[in-house]
């Protein structure tokens, strides 16, 4: 009963967070266009869905992801699973802290792939670039972004380093990159980066930086539980413009293989043979 109460106050928290989108949308398209909405009964059935799946989708945050994200980093650097020793001085000992990263790694890459609007654009992208882009290479170069940027993240947290060294050095990189990327692939990757930060990730990412900072001596929630989400945002940048990058290579690389071949062929076929009469001629 206390549950279906909080969904009833979340949905109609919802409403009243999609009303604003709905009124602009619709307000656009019967006094700005002045058109009718072609399937109306559809399209008033499609908002019913979102705002019913938002209220559901929120709710399982409150009552699960948030809660486990927390519980796992809370767990990870325990004493009782770490050592006393290594949680006094998290700075001297930050590789004892192997299973942070790796969950950081492993939640990262797990909840990118399930990402709702990472597998849109991953559609569109393979749609737009007539399956010059597919689907799986995007949507796995985006995800090992994410997975290594939150491990590295999780690793800032554990030895408490300026935040700003690593976002500096992070887009100093993909500056870098920028000007040797395939032009098709940089404004891709640079959205590649937006969608990670959405309904999977944000909250899982953001539970366990905030119950890591809760949970390692001398680190303050305020000031080092967040940014996870900055390296989640940061790091599949670099990825999605180095797999294009190692792409190009490979088939630049293999271009001039098939190249070679066909000039040694073409070179032997074109060779004279030492038997026939104009060699011998000119033997005489």
């Amino acid at each position: 009963m206390t549950l279906l109460v909080e969904f009833a106050a979340v949905l109609g928290s919802t409403i009243v967070d999609v009303l604003p989108i709905a009124g602009i949308l619709f307000g656009f398209q019967f006094f700005v266009i002045r058109r009718p909405i072609p399937r109306l009964p559809s399209v008033l059935i499609g908002f019913a869905c979102v705002i019913f799946g938002l209220a559901l989708f929120l709710l399982g945050l409150e009552k699960a992801l948030f809660p486990l994200g927390r519980l796992m980093a809370e767990q990870l650097t325990s004493p009782d699973f770490l050592g006393a020793e290594v949680t006094r001085d998290p700075v001297a000992h930050w590789h004892a802290y192997y299973w942070v990263y790796a969950f950081a790694f492993a939640i990262g890459f797990s909840t990118t792939i399930a990402e709702p609007s990472l597998i849109a654009v991953a559609l569109k992208a393979e749609q737009v670039s007539a399956g010059a882009i597919k689907v799986w290479g995007l949507r796995i170069a985006v995800a090992l972004g994410v997975a290594v940027g939150i491990a590295l993240g999780t690793f800032r947290i554990v030895v408490g380093s300026p935040l700003h060294w690593f976002i500096i050095t992070g887009y100093v990189v993909v500056i870098a990159q920028t000007t040797r990327a395939p032009k098709m692939i940089v404004p891709l990757a640079y959205d590649s980066g937006g969608v990670t930060t959405s309904t999977v990730t944000v909250p899982l990412v953001a539970a366990l930086g905030l119950g890591l900072a809760e949970t390692i001596p001398g680190r303050s929630p305020l000031i080092d539980g967040f940014g996870l989400v900055a390296f989640a945002s940061l790091f599949p940048m670099m990825t999605v413009m180095g797999y294009a990058q190692l792409s190009e290579w490979m088939a630049a690389r293999a271009r001039r293989k098939r190249d070679r071949q066909g000039a040694s062929s073409s070179g032997e076929s074109a060779a004279p043979d030492p038997d026939s009469p104009s060699r011998r001629n000119h033997a005489l």
